[in-house]
């Protein structure tokens, strides 16, 4: 099913893709007055980092102290837990300063997100791990930055840490004390700060950038716009019923989550539709094949098809190819079959209606879903030891032979 259109996909991201080289990026023309900031300005965020928690990082790797952070993290968990001991004072004092909600974060509203996540959390997921998550493989930036780091070596790792994100701000206890989101946020950020400190150095990696380096404040919209808005409009496709309240509700978490990533104001998204009309700028323009994406597909999907799942290998590269529409799939070489893909079609529109109670039938194959549902989920949930975390730790090198 081809949920993304021809016309968004081929683009300059798709001629650069293909061509696998670095190439001039399209000029930036999104105005902040459809921002949180509200103003009226045209700045790249391509062109805007994160210098403070990347000065901190830029310490961290010439002190040597990434192993003793790392330990010292595992016991700082919770929203409400205190920043840990075993930390350089400098780390410490940047923590002090953003392990906090934004003064406009709106308590309402980020308790009405708990609720909608809690209701949807098994649509968000089929559309975030099979869809973002592969999504994310045709990104030529994202799927380079990854591949070449340390996470890259390690994908099912990766993926977990990647996963954690999600589920913690998916979580009904996100935004309260015993809730992990703001800490997971703070961890991840400081992740990318360590990562724009390692990757200039990888001769690899600097080969096909088209960034003095990567991660920029762009580069987190462009994943925010695979994840969150991909998912505000499959929700919307797939007949959900989603009060104007609720949808409010997850953009302000997704704004408040945005800020905790250092995302400046002025490029975070006011509305829905500043978000729909932003992502028609920076992300369906920009997407196409690398071979660094196309290896990272294929690992993941590897993941996902291993016999402890019993999931076959036609049955979720086709739902992958009804979420992500057959150019990306073809793209990264998703063979076809034909029946699961008939299978599909028909059933997965059944499946949602049985659950959303607009329909008392429920599907034949309707146990498949509830079965990748389960098993990917414990796949990525620290490769299946816990049920909801994997903890986030921090780089100390890139990908072996970077």
């Amino acid at each position: 099913m081809g949920n993304i259109s021809r016309r968004r996909v081929l683009s300059l991201g798709a001629v650069l893709g293909l061509a696998g080289v670095a190439s001039a990026p399209e000029a930036w023309a999104w105005s902040s007055r459809g921002s949180l900031a509200g103003t009226d300005a045209v700045t790249d965020p391509f062109q805007v980092w994160d210098p403070e928690p990347d000065e901190v990082a830029a310490r961290l790797l010439a002190d040597g102290v990434i192993p003793a952070v790392n330990t010292a993290w595992r016991s700082w968990v919770d929203n409400a837990d205190p920043l840990p001991s075993g930390m350089p004072d400098y780390l410490t004092s940047y923590l002090q300063q953003v392990n906090r909600l934004p003064s406009w974060a709106d308590a309402t509203a980020l308790a009405a997100s708990e609720r909608y996540y809690k209701r949807l959390a098994s649509y968000l997921f089929v559309s975030q791990s099979l869809g973002s998550g592969i999504m994310s493989t045709v990104i030529p930036r994202e799927a380079r930055a990854v591949y070449w780091s340390a996470g890259g070596a390690d994908m099912k790792e990766r993926a977990a840490k990647t996963f954690t994100f999600g589920y913690d701000l998916n979580s009904e206890t996100a935004w309260q004390p015993t809730g992990h989101f703001v800490v997971t946020a703070n961890k991840t950020r400081l992740v990318h700060s360590v990562v724009r400190n390692l990757l200039p150095t990888s001769a690899r990696f600097m080969e096909t950038s088209d960034q003095p380096k990567p991660i920029s404040n762009g580069d987190i919209l462009r994943t925010f716009h695979s994840v969150a808005t991909y998912a505000h409009s499959n929700l919307l496709k797939w007949g959900i019923r989603l009060s104007a309240a609720e949808q409010e509700a997850d953009l302000h978490a997704w704004q408040v989550a945005l800020h905790l990533l250092g995302v400046r104001r002025e490029f975070i998204p006011a509305t829905w539709a500043d978000a729909l009309a932003q992502a028609e700028h920076m992300l369906w323009p920009n997407l196409g094949p690398t071979t660094e994406g196309t290896s990272l597909a294929e690992t993941l999907l590897g993941y996902i098809t291993q016999p402890t799942l019993g999931l076959a290998t036609g049955f979720v590269h086709e739902f992958v190819r009804y979420l992500l529409g057959d150019e990306m799939c073809d793209w990264l070489g998703l063979r076809r079959d034909w029946a699961q893909a008939a299978l599909i079609k028909v059933e997965w529109p059944l499946y949602v209606a049985f659950r959303e109670g607009t329909s008392g039938v429920f599907p034949g194959s309707g146990y498949l879903f509830d079965q990748a549902l389960r098993g990917i989920a414990m796949l990525y949930l620290n490769n299946g030891t816990s049920a909801t975390q994997t903890p986030v730790t921090l780089p100390a090198a890139n990908r072996p032979g970077a």
